[in-house]
């Protein structure tokens, strides 16, 4: 019983801060989130979990693993909602944060100033290796950052990048590994060098 109520005191002692949980896809990103969370509502908090409505992958009301762990969200268009739907909360957790607006930034901050837990997961960066929506500033803003990794599927190396497989140019397309793979920083590169070598030789 006392070993139960010291870890009461321990994630109720986590309130009012932003936590940030980042990196490419198949990193474990989710599975962690998801294990913050579970943690939270086994020591009795009140625990809230959104994610972006456009992300059915899985499933349209849970948070979904690679892993097929899962919890059950709220889908939401805007960041906004989250203030709305988030009161009196202990802890809010965030999937794909990346696909939200910038004002998740403002909204993370003025729930840590609540009191409130915030624990996010997304993609630090997008297929170009470019800063993904919202993320950096919420980065800047956490009170914790843990980058997490996958393996490059190439050399076995920790992955830098999800190297998208297919041809576009938007910055979201929804995929799992027929539409993306964890590159690390050098086999990325190289991939990139194949593929213009490859453009080049087509148009000749």
């Amino acid at each position: 019983m006392n070993r139960f109520s010291d870890y009461n005191r321990m994630e109720m002692s986590r309130r009012g801060r932003i936590e940030v949980i980042c990196g490419s896809m198949f990193s474990g990103k989710t599975e962690e989130l998801i294990r913050r969370l579970k943690r939270a509502k086994f020591a009795h908090q009140k625990v809230e979990i959104f994610k972006p409505a456009l992300d059915t992958r899985y499933s349209e009301q849970e948070v979904v693993s690679h892993d097929s762990n899962h919890i059950l969200s709220t889908p939401i268009e805007s960041s906004a909602s989250i203030l709305l739907l988030a009161n009196d909360c202990d802890v809010v957790g965030i999937d794909e944060a990346q696909f939200f607006d910038n004002e998740l930034v403002e909204v993370c901050n003025e729930l840590a100033r609540r009191g409130t837990r915030v624990i996010i997961a997304g993609l630090d960066m997008d297929f170009r290796c470019q800063p993904f929506g919202p993320m950096p500033g919420l980065m800047a803003v956490a009170d914790d950052v843990t980058k997490v990794h996958a393996i490059c599927v190439k050399c076995g190396n920790l992955a830098y990048v999800s190297h998208r497989l297919v041809s576009g140019e938007k910055q979201v397309l929804l995929g799992e590994k027929q539409e993306y793979e964890p590159l690390c920083r050098e086999c990325y590169h190289a991939a990139l060098a194949e593929r213009e070598a490859g453009n080049k030789n087509a148009e000749e």
